[in-house]
């Protein structure tokens, strides 16, 4: 409960150094951080110097004593038959090992140093690996030298006794010279370059389930990803809450029904670039049929609401209110005898070319038009595999040329779009991505 645990190589200037009489790594980290738990690793050669004259516990034991502190637990992890001390695949496995049982013994009251500035730079690079592959959360420990440069190791004519006497460190003012390394996991590097793959193909969902297992990691931008992850499902609400908390705005179309038509389309490209052509072309019909009626009543002014019913959430024709009208006389005529039903975009467009003078528009209705009767209801009720070879040798068009008409479509309902607004998915991975590149790395910079 509530301990403090140093693991810690034992090297060459531990515990105190003869060349500056200052501490070494291993006791310089016990002066600064008191830990309540000291666990020693030593090879052959630092066991033989602590058989001579106790050398690494004597120092310990004066440190707590100067420090007014009792019972403070000094282990040792002995392996007295390490001579190859520059093995690095060694020391990773052992020290992975040795760590996994220090943290089961662990509740999330304690906290775990590791000295990664004593022993051999095999043992060095080994714990730097291991913290880096992120299994263990600990503090990585690094401690300069006085003299910030390389040390010189001396052990002829030790005398530790005489060393402590000596040690300027045992002074109130001394320096700290520890410093807590915060490495970025390679876990961390990896999610990071995942979390911008899916954020590269509009998958916002999936870059949020990566994101949210980072914890203060992606915090900076994980906001963001949800944002964006409601906004691609047309989760208006969500898309506003998340405005509101993150500060940034995304949407450049804001009004209402405008904003549901835009947004809509918006995920419609979203397909186009993941090359989903069938779900692409089974999406146009919903917002084809609302820019028609939208275009039919701001050029034409003829209100499709005039003459149908609403019946279950879908709208029909009622015959009683066409009865007599203009309307009703060009969709009679189109049809010899009009039964009425469901609104379809055909009979809009029937409409549009009866009473529009506009070729333009006409034309585009028509050629949208023609896209759904030759291949949106195949895909809409059969199964199919469509590429965008296959919907140019159905269509005439290819999949980007009927995005375009849907688009243009757009100025005919007057539904005024910014004109970067059309690049709005682009400028919210931007942004994104942009936030994600000023997350401090290891040193406290932020990454390009």
């Amino acid at each position: 409960m509530n301990q403090i645990i140093l693991f810690s190589p034992v090297g060459g200037t531990d515990p105190i150094s003869m060349n500056n009489c200052r501490d070494g790594s291993m006791l310089h980290i016990c002066r600064q951080y008191r830990p309540t738990r000291v666990i020693l690793y030593m090879s052959q050669e630092v066991l033989e110097n602590q058989a001579a004259d106790d050398r690494y516990r004597y120092a310990l034991r004066k440190l707590f004593e100067l420090q007014k502190r009792e019972h403070v637990e000094i282990c040792e992890i002995e392996r007295p038959e390490l001579t190859s001390v520059h093995e690095f695949d060694y020391f990773y496995e052992d020290f992975r090992n040795i760590i996994g049982t220090i943290f089961a013994s662990m509740d999330e009251t304690d906290r775990l140093l590791i000295n990664v500035s004593s022993g051999t730079p095999a043992m060095k690079s080994g714990l730097l690996v291991l913290q880096t592959m992120g299994e263990f959360p600990a503090a990585a420990i690094q401690v300069a030298t006085p003299e910030r440069k390389m040390n010189e190791h001396n052990h002829r004519g030790y005398d530790v006794e005489l060393l402590w006497e000596l040690d300027e460190d045992n002074r109130p003012d001394f320096e700290n010279r520890c410093r807590e390394v915060q490495c970025p996991t390679l876990s961390r590097i990896k999610n990071e370059e995942i979390i911008k793959k899916h954020i590269a193909v509009y998958d916002y969902q999936a870059a949020v389930t990566v994101a949210e297992t980072m914890k203060d990691d992606a915090k900076a931008y994980l906001g963001l990803l949800h944002m964006a992850a409601a906004r691609i499902l047309l989760d208006f609400a969500g898309v506003n809450r998340w405005i509101k908390e993150t500060g940034y705005d995304c949407l450049p179309v804001k009004a209402g029904d405008s904003r549901k038509y835009f947004e809509y389309t918006l995920n419609l490209g979203v397909k186009l670039e993941r090359k989903e052509y069938t779900d692409f072309i089974r999406g146009i019909t919903p917002v084809m049929v609302d820019l028609f009626e939208l275009a039919l009543k701001k050029r034409c002014g003829i209100n499709i609401a005039d003459y149908t019913v609403q019946n279950r959430g879908a709208r029909s024709w009622a015959l009683q209110k066409l009865n007599g009208t203009q309307a009703g006389a060009v969709l009679n005529s189109s049809y010899s005898s009009f039964h009425g039903g469901p609104v379809y975009s055909e009979h809009i467009r029937l409409l549009m070319e009866a009473f529009s003078q506009d070729a333009e528009m006409k034309q585009l209705a028509s050629d949208l038009r023609n896209v759904e009767k030759a291949v949106r209801n195949v895909a809409a009720h059969e199964i199919v595999s469509l590429t965008d070879p296959k919907i140019k040798d159905l269509t005439g068009f290819t999949s980007r040329q009927i995005m375009d008409r849907i688009i243009r479509f757009f100025g005919y309902a007057d539904i005024h779009v910014p004109k970067e607004g059309w690049k709005s998915y682009e400028r919210l991975n931007q942004e994104i991505l942009a936030v994600m590149s000023q997350v401090p790395d290891a040193e406290g910079t932020k990454r390009p």
